[in-house]
This record gives structure tokens, C-alpha cells and sequence, in this order.
């Protein structure tokens, strides 16, 4: 089994972004933009090594390696979004890899992508790259190249030898073990469980019971020997099941207007042991959002938009829309699964209006937006 963390440390120690590795500061797949570039270094990544794997390590300062971090990506529907747009798509997953110096949430975000031996292209449009295009590595740029080329061998050597220096051991899946209960979450109730003999997942949280059954927040799941976080969130509860060969995890939302928030179940994600050293991780949406009026829901909708409007202008705000300021995003969340297509737009342009002032409620944002991606994608 492979240690994310230290593979991570050793792509970025063996020289700098090549034809089987790239490092990004941030990606970002939410526009079309990010969405086209991302795609093309998957594209040039698989046609550059047929045979082996080849990485992109997100959360990297480009000039001097230096870890930064980005936040916990819980995008397991990024299969779906290369299949839609990639001719001979890739196996591809992030993995989030959780750094000891970095702030609580931040990780390094590691994209993991295996050819299926054929050439990969671009299905359609995205962009300004055009349906058909195909691209190859040259050093650390992906170039497009002619659609006749053949896939060549070149890197598995390096990378297999990459691999195994990144393999685990006892020793620092132990120490793992003891920092995420001791220290990183000694002021939550904490535990652990042990699968096949191989996997170690520990698990975080504030504990509350309500009817019978046990919910965590402020949750931090791990699986430890692979060094790779399998969840995180400081605002969603979550259920959490096992038994001898899985490991469960249900993801609630509070969702709802003003006062009468309720809690809807968002998602399930199973991780399935085998005894050969290798796991699966199913999800599964199970989101079925409440339904409103939607004559109220367009006053709603046009009450944010207005008080958008004021922090756009640099208005200073009352105590009274200060507090509405704080129930934005859930209204446009709730507005955007009703059928308001504007709500979702409204939502994206405010991530930058509130990221400096209110940093409160772009906390929020950034959470409704992420309920937003897991629909989209399903």
C-alpha cells in the first residue's frame, strides 16, 4: 500500500513538473475555464504514459515547492465529469492528503490518472479547445499534437521506482494513528477501527444523539495508511456505520427557510476492504430536497439579490441584514433546487464579494456550493 503523503514528498522532491507529473497552485472545475484546463493536462497526462500512472499534486506553489494547502475537495463524481468530455478517459481520483502544517481543513490535493491504453482526446468543445484535440507532455507543458501519434512507453521505470519509495510500513501507519487521537483531535471524541488486517480508519467528532441515533460534526474521517482524508467538514453531521468489510458514512444537510431548517440525508459513501491490500469507495446521492412555493421563493430570491447588490456597492449594512447576510446561502441553495437557474449564478459571484468581509458567511457559501457540485454531477 502507498503512503499518499510521502509519494506526494517524493514527486516533488524528484524535479520538477514533467511528462508523468504536474503541480497546480489550485484548480478550479466549477468554470469553464478550469474545467477545459484541467482536462487537457488529464488528456496530455494519459497519452504520456500509457503504462503507468501519472499524478497532479494541487495545493503547490509553483516557484519553490512550498505545501500551501488547499480546501478539502470531496468531488467523488470527478470520474463522471472526464467520461463526459474525454474520448478513451482515463481512471482518474482525488485523493485530499493532509500535511501536519497546514490549518485545519487544508490539504494537498492529489489526482491520480491511469491510461486505459488508448488515445484520449476531447469528446466536444470546452473552452476555446475544440472536440477532437488531442494533447502529449513536452517537459512540463501539455501540447496538442496530431491524432495519428503513437502512445509510447517513457516513464514507467521512474514512476514504479517513485511508487515504491513511497510504500508504507508499521511504523508510520502507528504514528498516524497516535497523532490524529492525541493531538490533532484530542478535544474530540475519537476512534478507530482496524479492517482486514491492512486498513486503519479513524474517525473525529462532536457527538449528538437525538431519537436513538448517533450523529458527528465537526467530522474528520482518515484512512490512515494511506495517509488520505475521506472526509471533512466543520458544519455537516454525518452518520457513521461499520461492519468486518466497510465502512459507511451518511452525509446530512440542514437545509430550509428562516427558522424551520430540517435535516435532509445528502449522500452515502461506502468503502469496501478486500483482504488482497485494496479498497473501493462507492457513494451514492439519496438527496431529496424540500419543495417551496415559488412565489415566495422569487421574493426570496429577489431580497438576496438586492442585499448582494449593496455589498457589491460597498453599502454599509443593518443589524437586521446583517443577520439576513447569514441565511444567503442556504436561501439561494434552496432557491437553485426549487428550479431557480439564476440562484446558482448569484451564488458563484458572491464567493468574491464576501471572502474578505465576511468570512463567516463565504464559509457558508463555500458549503451550499459544495451540496451544489454533488447534485450537479449526479
Amino acid at each position: 500500500m502507498i503512503n499518499k503523503r510521502l509519494l506526494v514528498k517524493n514527486l516533488l522532491a524528484h524535479n520538477d513538473e514533467n511528462s508523468f507529473y504536474d503541480k497546480k497552485r489550485f484548480i478550479n472545475i466549477g468554470e469553464k475555464e478550469g474545467k477545459g484546463k484541467f482536462l487537457k493536462h488529464v488528456c496530455a497526462l494519459a497519452n504520456s504514459n500509457p503504462n503507468n500512472n501519472s499524478f497532479i499534486v494541487v495545493g503547490v506553489e509553483d516557484e519553490d515547492n512550498k505545501i500551501v494547502g488547499v480546501d478539502f475537495f470531496d468531488d467523488s463524481k470527478i470520474q463522471n465529469l472526464v467520461n463526459a468530455y474525454l474520448d478513451n478517459p482515463p481512471l482518474i481520483t482525488y485523493e485530499n492528503i493532509p500535511f501536519p502544517h497546514l490549518p485545519e481543513g487544508k490539504v494537498v490535493g492529489l489526482v491520480s490518472i491511469k491510461s486505459n491504453g488508448k488515445v484520449c482526446a476531447l469528446r466536444k468543445n470546452i473552452w476555446k479547445y475544440y472536440g477532437g484535440a488531442v494533447f502529449f507532455r513536452e517537459g512540463s507543458i501539455s501540447l496538442p499534437k496530431a491524432f495519428n501519434i503513437e502512445l509510447k512507453d517513457r516513464n514507467s521505470e521512474t514512476v514504479a521506482t517513485i511508487e515504491l519509495h513511497a510504500r508504507n510500513n508499521i511504523e508510520f501507519t502507528l504514528d498516524g494513528v497516535i497523532d490524529f487521537l492525541n493531538y490533532r483531535h484530542k478535544d474530540l471524541e475519537s476512534n478507530y477501527k482496524v479492517f482486514k488486517e491492512q486498513f486503519v480508519v479513524c474517525w473525529a467528532g462532536n457527538i449528538k444523539k437525538v431519537k436513538g441515533e448517533t450523529y458527528f460534526s465537526r467530522v474528520d474521517i482518515e484512512l490512515i495508511n494511506e495517509q488520505v482524508k475521506l472526509f471533512y467538514s466543520a458544519l455537516d453531521e454525518v452518520t457513521i456505520s461499520s461492519d468486518d468489510d466497510s465502512f459507511c458514512i451518511t452525509e446530512y444537510v440542514q437545509l430550509g427557510l428562516e427558522k424551520k431548517a430540517k435535516y435532509y440525508a445528502l449522500e452515502r459513501v461506502i468503502i469496501n476492504f478486500d483482504a488482497n491490500g485494496k479498497y473501493v469507495i462507492e457513494s451514492e446521492l439519496i438527496f431529496n430536497p424540500p419543495q417551496y412555493n415559488k412565489e415566495n421563493l422569487q421574493h426570496i430570491l429577489n431580497a438576496n439579490n438586492e442585499l448582494l447588490q449593496k455589498i457589491k456597492n460597498k453599502n454599509s449594512l443593518t443589524t437586521s441584514e446583517k443577520t439576513d447576510l447569514e441565511l444567503l446561502p442556504a436561501k439561494y441553495l434552496i432557491c437553485y433546487l426549487n428550479g431557480f437557474e439564476e440562484a446558482k449564478e448569484k451564488m458563484e459571484e458572491a464567493g468574491s464579494m464576501l471572502k474578505k468581509d465576511y468570512k463567516k458567511v463565504y464559509g457558508l457559501l463555500k458549503a451550499a456550493l459544495r451540496i451544489l457540485r454533488k447534485v450537479k454531477y449526479n
